[in-house]
């Protein structure tokens, strides 16, 4: 697919082409056909107009995932608005900056966010919407309550006889038009807004097209969040845009609640954050294989394969067992369970993004991924690594493209600094680059930590390795007075099945811990553990929020 068309033309094909088919389900619960997705478009395009919202007015949106969600958000871009998806993790005065830094003169809102919110807080808004029906909550504008109350009748009015493809149409979007503006969570506490016009967004579409197919009528489960670029782009744009039937969880995607879902749904594509596929691999697949005679037989080459091929379908089954390929981003995958997944010959590959491009950067397919990278650089693209020897020694990930954002809105300071004059995007990234083009990551920049003899410490690659030990669930290597301490959430079920309990669950991991400073440098090398009863507070995309922890 080239890049000769634009968004909106897209999505009134796929609308047409697909009308009486299933779209977006909120799984367990209704499902819309697209034709249903256009008569609610057209509603909600009422609506906006009868209440007085222009071309490049702010609308916000802010819910778990769910197919209104997906509705309102294709209802505000068709219409010409500007989408401002919010976190439904964030904070009640966070959600109330971003409202009022964007601007926005609508905020659509889940029943899950809605109770922790103050509208006197948001003095702009012509109106407050509840997601789940498009019901009016806050009003300060009559027209908007009029229209509300007469959608229906205004609809027939409109199309006094039946609703049919041939009437539905949307309007060509001017790439360089604002989209969207994202703010993003990041992994610090000052979050930006991301403006990305319709030309990265659609750049985004067409890599996707390109490189996992246009094939109608596929089933994919939604288990990241769209008010992130890699769902949003990913599981909803794309699948939206080629005719596939989407599920939205509409609640937090556990890992007993994805693998009953695809249990169900049997999914064509699978897209994922790595977290989430550890942890399944880890609680559903492992149990199943990790006895003495399985390990051994491992060892036998003449049934090597054989035994291979039935751990890839645990693994298959364990994710509904109808998918192409897994799909891997967000963050780095473990070291350990990659290594398991190459040896077993598993259908995954790993792409990496930011924000800031809408998202994509890297990206290879499964049967060309290098292991351990995370893909090379996609079409209409250029990235390098800022070092004198890429291969050997890491630099900042620059790059540079059709996929650039416009900059962050209101902060000229920020688009400066993250965007050089050269258009040079500064990712933060540190990696390295093979003669194929493979990006291998290291480490965030910010992150890297100095050791006393000048060393580059990268604490994401000893706590990759930390998280392979039995009884760790994850860790955070963070520096104080010179040396290195982990801190570690452990595996608490694991270790109650042991019968390891209160202080002995420390001493059991700093052994574990200890054992592996033989295979670490000694700059590396671990001083002290100190133990968290709770999982580590994490963004929505799963990174650990690194800046809440201390020594």
């Amino acid at each position: 697919m080239e890049m000769n068309s634009n968004l909106m033309t897209v999505f009134e094909k796929t609308i047409r082409d697909n009308w009486g088919k299933p779209s977006l389900t909120d799984y367990q619960g209704t499902t819309n056909t697209y034709r249903d997705v256009a008569r609610q478009i057209v509603k909600l395009h009422i609506l906006f107009e009868e209440c007085g919202i222009e071309k490049g007015d702010r609308i916000a949106l802010c819910s778990r995932n769910s197919s209104a969600w997906g509705i309102a958000f294709l209802a505000t871009l068709s219409y010409g608005a500007v989408a401002v998806p919010i976190l439904s993790e964030f904070k009640p005065d966070n959600i109330h900056h971003i409202v009022n830094h964007s601007e926005s003169r609508l905020l659509f809102v889940g029943d899950n966010v809605w109770s922790g919110l103050d509208e006197a807080s948001m003095p702009d808004l012509l109106g407050i919407i509840r997601m789940e029906d498009y019901e009016i909550r806050v009003s300060r504008n009559e027209k908007l309550t009029y229209a509300r109350n007469n959608l229906n009748l205004m609809f027939a009015q409109r199309f006094p006889h039946k609703f049919l493809p041939n009437d539905f149409s949307l309007a060509a979007e001017n790439w360089e038009d604002l989209a969207l503006i994202n703010y993003t969570s990041g992994t610090t506490s000052a979050s930006k807004g991301v403006m990305l016009p319709f030309r990265t967004l659609y750049s985004n579409y067409v890599f996707a097209v390109n490189a996992i197919g246009s094939e109608s009528g596929q089933k994919l489960v939604s288990i990241l969040p769209m008010a992130h670029m890699y769902g949003l782009a990913f599981e909803f744009l794309y699948g939206f845009g080629v005719g596939t039937h989407i599920y939205f969880l509409t609640r937090t995607p556990s890992p007993k609640i994805i693998t009953d879902a695809f249990a169900e749904v049997k999914p064509d594509l699978i897209i994922s954050v790595p977290l989430i596929l550890e942890k399944i691999i880890r609680k559903k697949v492992f149990p199943q294989i990790e006895r003495p005679i399985i390990n051994f037989m491992l060892n036998i080459p003449v049934i090597n394969d054989k035994i291979y091929s039935n751990i890839r379908s645990k693994v298959r089954e364990a994710l509904g067992g109808n998918f192409k390929e897994v799909i891997i981003g967000g963050a780095p995958l473990n070291q350990g369970i990659e290594d398991f997944l190459k040896k077993i010959k598993f259908e995954y590959t790993v792409g990496y993004g930011m924000t800031e491009f809408a998202p994509i950067l890297t990206f290879s397919d499964w049967s060309t991924f290098a292991k351990g990278s995370c893909g090379r650089p996609v079409e209409r693209m250029e990235i390098k690594i800022d070092s004198s020897d890429p291969e050997n020694i890491p630099g900042e990930i620059l790059a540079r493209g059709t996929n650039m954002m416009i900059g962050y809105y209101k902060n000229e300071a920020a688009t400066k600094q993250f965007i050089d004059s050269e258009g040079w995007g500064h990712t933060g990234d540190l990696a390295l680059m093979d003669k194929d083009g493979n990006v291998f990551i290291k480490g965030r920049s910010k992150n890297m930590i100095l050791g006393p003899s000048g060393q580059n410490i990268y604490p994401e690659e000893i706590e990759d390795r930390i998280n392979n030990l039995f009884y760790v669930t994850e860790s955070i290597v963070a520096e104080k007075d010179g040396k290195l301490y982990a801190l570690i959430y452990p595996d608490f079920e694991a270790l109650t099945q042991q019968g390891i309990h209160d202080n002995d669950i420390k001493t059991t991991i700093e052994q574990l811990v200890f054992q592996l400073n033989k295979d670490l440098p000694n700059f590396s090398q671990i001083a002290g553990v100190k133990i968290y009863n709770e999982e580590f507070e994490k963004t929505p995309k799963k990174s650990i929020k690194r800046f809440i922890y201390q020594i």
